[in-house]
């Protein structure tokens, strides 16, 4: 199957992307320089990842006691991505950018995701040079930043820790001004005098960093939260004192050259995962004295990762977060794109498959020719489910990273607007593809019966490598508790409002359709009884019963959510075809029908437990269990 017409007709017939060509940053592009950044990388995916989506799968990175090692076929993909410009396809020309609009650099890495996940698009390098350029120093910025962006050098986000995990409250890493003793007895402040950057000391351990280590890269540069202790040299608890740091594994001199030291950065192990193997995933010991460095150089005052600070001491959270929003919309296209391969996988198997004979008069006749599996009813069930799963979440996704680009230079009221639909959305869109596109690779696996549990057939590896996603970036539970206790309520619900004013716009529009009308109605019956239970999970005030159900919550908005997407997509597709006469046209209203009749109803269940604050599963009795 082919991904591309799906992406032209939400790019450009439904989000009308061209029309940013009339803003000043994207006034030198156009369709066709749209076009051929798609197509680049469309070949690229085609030709650099897909035919190696199994090979990385079962030649997992090995570490030989230097190096972690990788198969050739990952550093072939990793070097065209690099030089096809995607790493700074955003940024502005003076970084070595294209100054694309987001929504068709997110639309490009579509293509990546659904040619192999696991060998990885550089989402993280990204979004490491992205928040230095919003929170770097001009100095950092430009060492940093600039040889991420070029692909010389690549990124990670160093969070959680093995006894932490997402509690960043308890992060125990520790970061010590690097001072010169004997002028600190001054008082001096030596350490700030690096043109990187305040320099600190680390102290500390990191679970779960992707492409933590490897030798895809000339260097890799870490991002890590630590703790800058108290005057009493105690860590504050809470997240009070938490700080970033960029601190490199090999050290840089302030022209962007290596010094040829390496820092105390140490791979402590190689986690072995379900899925997506094909990417390094690492346990890190920052200053466990392996690499001793710095310690004759003028700031010399004992063992330690070095370290820059980025942004001011104690901000830390509020950087990383930066990059943590990005990382959940790639995380959501990375899920419906592992989704959608499943799809057309099983869309194939239905098709040539021949097994049975139809339901009815003669259906248990042998001397019948069997049908191909998509003719049953069940089958058509378990497709549809997938199509409305994974096309409505790339439309989403989409509608989404277009938010982005209002939010950044539509001016006014209008990028205001966006930032606040963003911040309800975002949990929505990194998790509803991580869950019902996960759904959608079980169900593939389905369709192929016995098959599809060997290896014989790529989806198992699609739900492998799927499953993933419901956990990293922030855990389903936390993008429930982020939209229910913070999302739906911050500016006094006004970007709950802003939502609402769109889906009535949809509505209303959809109602004048006779295709369209009945599901208009649902979707404004759905939007009052999110309100309702969003109203009522507040009614007492008490955070403990309002968040009981979080999850429930979440499900409901992100059901609503699509069903609205779905509705508008398909009124866009009907005003260019409104005879149907187009098999694509046919296919968008066939899925939104499924969407509203078999998805949309299940939203009652959930609110039920979310408005009567029902507090089962909080009061649960631990010696219960």
């Amino acid at each position: 199957m082919n991904l591309r017409p799906t992406i032209d007709f939400l790019l450009n017939d439904w989000l009308d992307t061209s029309a940013l060509t009339q803003r000043e940053r994207f006034a030198d592009h156009s369709r066709d320089t749209f076009d051929a950044v798609l197509d680049t990388c469309e070949r690229i995916a085609r030709e650099k990842y897909a035919p190696f989506n199994r090979l990385v799968d079962v030649q997992e990175p090995q570490f030989d006691g230097e190096k972690v090692i990788l198969p050739q076929a990952t550093h072939d993909a990793n070097r065209a991505y690099a030089e096809s410009g995607m790493l700074s396809a955003a940024q502005d020309y003076d970084m070595g950018g294209m100054q694309l609009p987001y929504s068709v650099e997110a639309a490009a890495n579509a293509f990546f995701a659904c040619a192999s996940v696991s060998i990885g698009s550089g989402m993280l390098t990204t979004g490491n040079a992205n928040l230095l350029m919003t929170h770097g120093t001009a100095m950092q910025k430009d060492v940093f930043a600039k040889n991420e962006f070029a692909g010389r050098w690549s990124g990670t986000m160093c969070l959680s820790e093995p006894q932490a995990g997402s509690s960043l409250s308890d992060v125990a890493t520790r970061a010590i001004p690097d001072v010169d003793p004997a002028e600190a007895v001054e008082g001096s402040v030596s350490w700030e005098k690096d043109p990187l950057g305040a320099r600190y000391r680390l102290k500390g351990n990191k679970m779960w960093i992707s492409s933590g280590e490897h030798e895809l890269t000339e260097n890799i540069i870490h991002l890590v939260l630590a703790k800058i202790p108290d005057a009493d040299g105690k860590l504050v608890p809470g997240t009070r004192g938490i700080s970033l740091f960029i601190v490199p594994k090999k050290m840089v001199n302030p022209d962007g050259t290596l010094s040829g030291e390496r820092n105390d950065v140490a791979l402590a192990g190689l986690n072995h995962k379900l899925g997506w193997r094909g990417t390094t995933n690492t346990l890190l010991n920052f200053g466990e004295g392996k690499f001793p460095v710095g310690q004759d150089g003028p700031y010399g005052n004992g063992a330690g990762a070095i370290g820059y600070l980025v942004g001011q001491p104690g901000k830390g959270l509020q950087c990383m977060f930066h990059m943590m929003n990005e990382a959940r919309i790639g995380v959501g296209i990375a899920a419906t794109m592992l989704g959608m391969v499943g799809y057309y996988a099983s869309l194939d198997y239905a098709r040539n498959r021949p097994q049975g004979r139809p339901i009815g008069a003669g259906g248990k006749d042998a001397s019948k020719p069997q049908v191909a599996i998509i003719e049953h009813a069940d089958v058509k069930r378990m497709l549809l489910a997938q199509k409305a799963y994974c096309e409505g979440a790339l439309a989403l996704e989409l509608y989404c990273a277009r938010l982005v680009d209002e939010h950044h230079t539509a001016g006014g009221d209008a990028a205001n607007d966006a930032r606040l639909l963003l911040e309800v959305l975002t949990p929505i869109a990194k998790s509803w593809p991580s869950e019902w596109c996960l759904e959608a690779n079980s169900l593939a696996i389905q369709i192929h019966g016995g098959y599809g549990y060997t290896r014989d057939f790529p989806v198992e590896q699609y739900w492998r490598d799927n499953r993933l996603n419901m956990i990293h970036e922030g855990t389903h539970g936390i993008q429930a508790t982020d939209l229910l206790g913070r999302k739906v309520l911050m500016e006094e619900g006004r970007g709950l409002q802003l939502l609402a004013a769109r889906m009535t716009f949809t509505i209303q529009k959809a109602a004048k359709s006779p295709d369209l009308a009945a599901h208009a109605t649902a979707l404004g019956q759905a939007l009052q009884q999110v309100a309702a239970a969003t109203q009522k999970a507040w009614s007492t005030g008490n955070p403990t019963e309002a968040l009981a159900n979080a999850v429930p919550y979440m499900q409901a908005f992100g059901h609503t959510v699509l069903a609205w997407i779905w509705l508008d997509v398909v009124a866009k597709a009907l005003e260019a075809d409104a005879a149907q006469t187009m098999p694509a046209t046919k296919g968008r209203l066939g899925a939104t029908r499924f969407f509203f009749h078999y998805e949309l109803p299940k939203i009652g269940a959930w609110l039920g437990v979310v408005q009567t604050r029902d507090l089962t599963c909080a009061d649960f009795p631990l010696d219960a269990f």
